[in-house]
């Protein structure tokens, strides 16, 4: 499952070598991190080689951990941070920040969140950004495979007319994981979100702090909630915006999302359809979701510039699901392109990135190592078929294949961590949006049993990915009173959600959107 994130360009594969040269070597005293290891910042470069001019302001530091926290003074690797200082007299310590994934990038979080915080919140803290073990500026950085979401041309309709077809995308994911075992058979089995975890725990170590705040979205949710479970005596303050259902990790979530896609996407054609004297694609949903199969016949049947088939209009509509941030300019896109004018979707298309590739290898790396997934294909092909002709067929077969590698993994599965905290964990603040698609509802109600003391604020008919700072005074000013002063909302509380966008583009607009735009190709993620 994807969460939308901000692109940016990786540094080059010769980095990756080198730092897994470096990770390969036997351990010796010059190795072994210090028992409390510290982080030396300095300021961030003007122009980063993976964060370009996104880092400006903020102090860059890099920490050592170990590969495996069982062998603390085995191999190390390097986890690349950020920092934006406290500037107000008295300090109320650090911010973990993580904007999910998992595999999404981290260190560009803190000017985004204080730039969107009210100033007397900003100010209270130390926002610390960190790309996680594997990710962008940490090293080794992990890629595989990079034909699979990238083969130069339009890849193959994600949704199988037959059963060679289903078969060849199986082959494709089988090579997938087969390449990442091939290059990294020594950092695998450490990817989980347990290692993520350990993480965490030693970068509170090395600021300094007896107890760290946080805040996390979409994977970020679990993440925070493992880290809760495992140090609950470690957590202040935390808040976790759209949250993980913890007992779905990771098979039945992704099928969660294949249902709830559908009925975000068929809001969003009916949206479209409610404005049929502009785009003139149908004055019913069902009318405008015909459109949206004859684009996909035709772009299968003629791709834009040999690279934009059907598979390819799903990736830029996919973010509809996640967003509405883009409706009007995506609806007018289909309706330029079935009026015969190719050049809007040309334009908004685009191959994935190193960094994107870097996202999704990670991703699966996570995902495959936290669960047991199942080995029989027969499960996956049942349940696919079963989704899609039970009417959920935006999303289904997406999905199914940008989680395949993990039928074929080779390496360890689970234990899937634990989400259960004890009394003595501070309370936490959930936020949620009824009708999230990446992270259904009943997410954020089973982690709110599951972690007694917690509040969840509810975004009412809220159906945008990543409710904190993404428009809502409501939602905005309840997380600013916790983390101000550990104020929580009452019980029940609500927010209504903002209106969608109108046609010209008017209504409730991001001021510091955290998860940032989605264009990385496949399935959705978290």
């Amino acid at each position: 499952m994807r969460n939308p994130i901000a692109h940016r360009a990786t540094a080059g594969a010769a980095a990756t070598v080198t730092a897994l040269a470096v990770l390969s070597l036997p351990a010796t005293s010059a190795d072994a991190r210090p028992a409390r290891a510290s982080i030396t910042w300095r300021p961030c470069p003007k122009h980063d080689p993976v964060e370009k001019n996104r880092l400006r302001g903020l102090q860059c530091g890099t920490l050592r951990v170990p590969l495996d926290h069982a062998h603390p003074r085995g191999a190390q690797i390097t986890l690349a941070l950020t920092r934006a200082r406290h500037t107000a007299a008295r300090s109320q310590g650090v911010v973990l920040l993580n904007r999910g994934g998992p595999g999404a990038h981290g260190r560009d979080m803190p000017k985004l969140l204080t730039h969107g915080m009210p100033r007397r919140v900003a100010a209270a803290y130390d926002w610390i950004g960190f790309d996680p073990r594997g990710v962008g500026a940490s090293r080794p950085e992990l890629v595989c495979d990079r034909a699979f979401q990238d083969p130069g041309r339009p890849r193959a309709d994600t949704i199988p007319s037959n059963a060679a077809e289903e078969n060849a995308w199986r082959a494709r994911a089988a090579a997938f994981a087969a390449d990442c075992a091939r290059r990294y058979p020594r950092l695998l089995p450490h990817m989980g979100t347990a290692d993520w975890v350990r993480d965490m725990d030693d970068i509170r170590a090395a600021l300094g702090q007896r107890k760290i705040n946080y805040l996390g979205y979409s994977y970020g949710t679990y993440l925070g909630a493992v880290y809760a479970s495992t140090y609950p005596g470690r957590v202040r303050r935390m808040v976790l915006d759209s949250v993980v259902r913890p007992s779905g990790v990771w098979y039945d979530d992704n099928l969660d999302q294949d249902v709830a896609f559908q009925k975000r996407i068929q809001a969003y054609f009916s949206w479209i359809a409610r404005y049929d004297s502009v785009y003139h694609l149908g004055r019913t949903g069902p009318q405008v979701a015909a459109a949206y199969a004859r684009a996909r016949a035709r772009l299968k049947a003629k791709p834009v510039k040999g690279r934009i088939g059907p598979s390819e209009l799903d990736d830029v509509f996919l973010s509809d699901g996640y967003g509405n941030f883009a409706w009007p300019d995506h609806a007018k896109i289909l309706s330029a392109y079935l009026r015969g004018d190719a050049k809007p979707l040309a334009a908004e298309w685009r191959p994935p990135t190193l960094l994107d590739q870097n996202d999704y290898t990670v991703y699966t790396a996570v995902q495959c190592r936290d669960a047991y997934w199942p080995r029989d294909w027969t499960r996956w092909h049942v349940d696919s078929v079963r989704l899609y002709r039970s009417g959920y067929t935006f999303e289904t077969w997406s999905n199914t294949w940008y989680n395949a590698p993990c039928a074929t993994w080779r390496g360890p599965e689970g234990p899937v961590p634990r989400v259960g905290a004890p009394a003595n964990l501070a309370p936490v603040l959930l936020v949620q949006g009824t009708e999230d698609a990446a992270t259904p509802f009943d997410g954020a109600l089973e982690t709110r049993r599951r972690l007694p003391r917690s509040r969840l604020l509810v975004q009412v008919g809220g159906g945008n990915h990543g409710v904190t700072l993404g428009g809502d005074r409501c939602v905005d000013g309840a997380v600013a009173r916790y983390l101000a002063r550990g104020a929580l909302p009452r019980p029940g509380a609500t927010c209504k959600a903002p209106p969608p966008p109108t046609p010209d583009g008017k209504g409730k607009r991001v001021r510091a959107r955290v998860p940032g735009p989605v264009s990385a190709p496949v399935g959705a993620r978290f």
